[in-house]
């Protein structure tokens, strides 16, 4: 089998796209063509470059869905690509885009790609506000592939509980994973802050970070006004921000090929490999274990097999951080700790350098580029989470090439099987996790709980709506607790007792 071909990552770029009203705020493949042509200019190859583009694949915008959105960015920038790509909604899918272009590089099935992603839920937002229709481009020539599984992330059972966002998802992991650490609540809560305060240093120097404004652990942790509970343990400086409008891409091309167009060697970061794993038990309802990710861990292992490192190897360290626990998890399964000296971040994470929409990992690698290039010898990780540690991508990158010989992924879905879930009955249960979530005003709203019963199967309750219960609920342990699951006009009802 022969060896692949080196891939490098040619170019970069961000955008933010700040303080501007709605008339004047440019569009999604505005945006998308702007940082393709400044990924060129920082390549050093320019309109060429763009014209030798074989392939382009792009992230899937939400709230925009022309025909076919890579051959509009290919026909907006002249370039020859006759491969378009994209894949729909998961935040990992930033990094598979790049990872799945670079293998076809490779391979010699490609020799320059542009990878790339917009959101601008900001704007998409503001016209919602102002009932003004958008004039977004719509369109696109040419066959349109999908290189990622498009099933939603969430049952309808799910959906009748109250589980429809990453907001409402997440702290179910995170109480879980609490419970199997055996920490105490507000213990936790502190330790929610040291994770997280370090990355608004980092997003505080970053000049496309959304929320470049540094914060100490005690303001992300406390509640107040501006930091209102939104779903326990989770404040709002704890959640990944939504309503931006930013974009980034990043060129990749073969050596051979970058040397044809005059590019030069020490502006290029070398793709070592990367990894893939999803969960069998797709659905959160069907996990075993809420404590766990194991696609998340062997999303890991396979990355450091195909780049041929080990993650003391790795200089520079970008988990994907839509929640806590989502960097809790990677910090287990890449095996270090929470406070390594190399930190979580060079951007900042989501909930302050921004990158939303499925797109954070390709500004994550834009700026790896830019930490790979200030130091030779280095190395680079990057990882992607989409749906609720659901599926997983990872990819390293270095200053200089290793030669690999290709390797078999194995299986993309790894782990337990599906629990049977309990549609309808009832019967004693006991707690595995749970979040009670808030409205605006900071009251609790809803009490929500996935647990087992004694014959095993796993069921998804509501608790009684009553307010003194979700207010004790939040200030107890209620991972292991013991109650009664009823059927009640169609909803599970967990009472404890």
């Amino acid at each position: 089998m022969n060896a692949q071909i080196p891939v490098e990552v040619v170019g970069a770029a961000q955008f933010v796209q700040r303080g501007v009203e709605l008339a004047d705020a440019l569009d999604p493949l505005a945006m998308l063509c702007h940082v393709a042509k400044q990924a060129a200019e920082d390549a050093g190859g320019g309109a060429a470059l763009l014209e030798s583009l074989d392939t382009i694949c792009l992230v899937d915008a939400v709230g925009w869905h022309p025909e076919n959105a890579p051959a509009l960015l290919a026909d907006a920038l002249g370039a020859r690509a006759t491969t378009f790509v994209t894949a729909p909604i998961g935040g990992e899918t930033g990094l598979s885009l790049i990872n799945g272009a670079a293998a076809r590089i490779a391979a010699g099935q490609s020799r320059a790609a542009f990878v790339g992603g917009v959101n601008a839920l900001k704007s998409l937002r503001a016209a919602m506000q102002a009932r003004v229709r958008l004039a977004w481009p719509k369109g696109g020539r040419g066959e349109l592939q999908f290189w990622s599984d498009p099933r939603p992330g969430e049952t309808e059972l799910e959906r009748r509980h109250g589980l429809e966002q990453p907001s409402e998802f997440y702290p179910l992991f995170e109480n879980a994973l609490r419970a199997r650490r055996r920490r105490e609540l507000h213990a936790h809560r502190t330790a929610l802050g040291r994770l997280f305060s370090p990355m608004t240093r980092v997003a505080a120097q970053n000049p496309y970070a959304w929320f470049p404004v540094e914060r100490t652990a005690d303001e992300l942790c406390a509640v107040s006004a501006r930091n209102r509970m939104v779903a326990y343990p989770y404040t709002k400086y704890l959640n990944a921000v939504l309503d931006t409008d930013q974009a980034a891409g990043v060129i990749l091309m073969s050596s051979e090929a970058a040397r044809s167009a005059g590019l030069p060697r020490d502006r290029s970061m070398y793709w070592l490999g990367g990894g893939f794993a999803e969960e069998k038990s797709w659905f959160v309802s069907e996990r075993a274990d809420l404590s766990r990710s194991e696609a998340l861990e062997v999303c890991a292992t396979r990355a450091f097999d195909a780049a041929g490192v080990a993650m003391a190897d790795v200089d520079f360290l970008d988990f994907y951080s839509c929640f806590p626990v989502a960097v809790e998890l990677a910090c287990e399964a890449y095996g270090i700790e929470e406070d390594d000296p190399r930190g979580v971040t060079i951007t900042g994470g989501l909930p302050y350098a921004g990158g939303p929409g499925s797109n954070y990992t390709t500004h994550a690698v834009a700026a790896m580029l830019e930490r790979v290039r200030a130091r030779p010898g280095s190395v680079g990780l990057c990882t992607g989470n989409g749906w609720y540690l659901t599926k997983h991508s990872a990819a390293l990158f270095g200053s200089e090439p290793r030669t690999m010989q290709p390797r078999e992924a194995g299986p993309k879905a790894v782990g337990a099987e599906p629990l049977p879930i309990l549609q309808e009955g009832s019967g004693r249960g006991r707690v595995e996790a749970y979040t009670v979530t808030y409205d605006r005003e900071g009251a609790p709203r809803r009490g929500i709980v996935l647990g087992r019963l004694e014959s095993g199967e796993r069921f998804v309750a509501n608790t009684p709506p009553d307010r003194t219960l979700l207010e004790a609920i939040v200030a107890r342990e209620l991972c292991g607790a013991q109650g009664q699951v009823e059927c009640r006009d169609g909803l599970g009802c967990f009472t404890p007792t």
